[in-house]
């Protein structure tokens, strides 16, 4: 069974910087993409950055030079480095783990909250 599980999430000033991490379990057949995406109250989820199986990053365009995604593969470990974080940064973010046939499964997410 797979898990994901995210951490690293708070409460910071604007221009503050934050590290999140994604850690996840379970066999997979296939080799897996992993994403996060973030929530804030009354708007979508929508998606912030990824890395595909290839080790291909991507970045949401408001979030890109100043986050920074890597990995452990050691660890199964995914990071979030987000750094010069703005109010409109404060959500809910949420780990994803794709993999085989586009199957995902999603962590209960961690809190960020960047104040003025």
């Amino acid at each position: 069974q797979v898990q994901v599980v995210e951490s690293g999430g708070g409460s910071v000033q604007a221009g503050g910087s934050l590290r999140l991490s994604c850690v996840t379990s379970g066999f997979s057949l296939c080799n897996y993409d992993i994403e996060w995406y973030r929530q804030a109250p009354g708007k979508e989820r929508e998606f912030v950055s990824g890395i595909d199986s290839d080790g291909r990053i991507s970045y949401e365009a408001s979030v890109k030079g100043r986050f920074t995604l890597s990995q452990d593969n050691a660890k199964n470990k995914v990071y979030l480095q987000m750094n010069s974080l703005k109010p409109e940064d404060t959500a809910m973010y949420y780990c994803k783990r794709v993999g085989c046939f586009g199957m995902a499964n999603w962590g209960q997410g961690t809190q960020v909250t960047v104040s003025s």
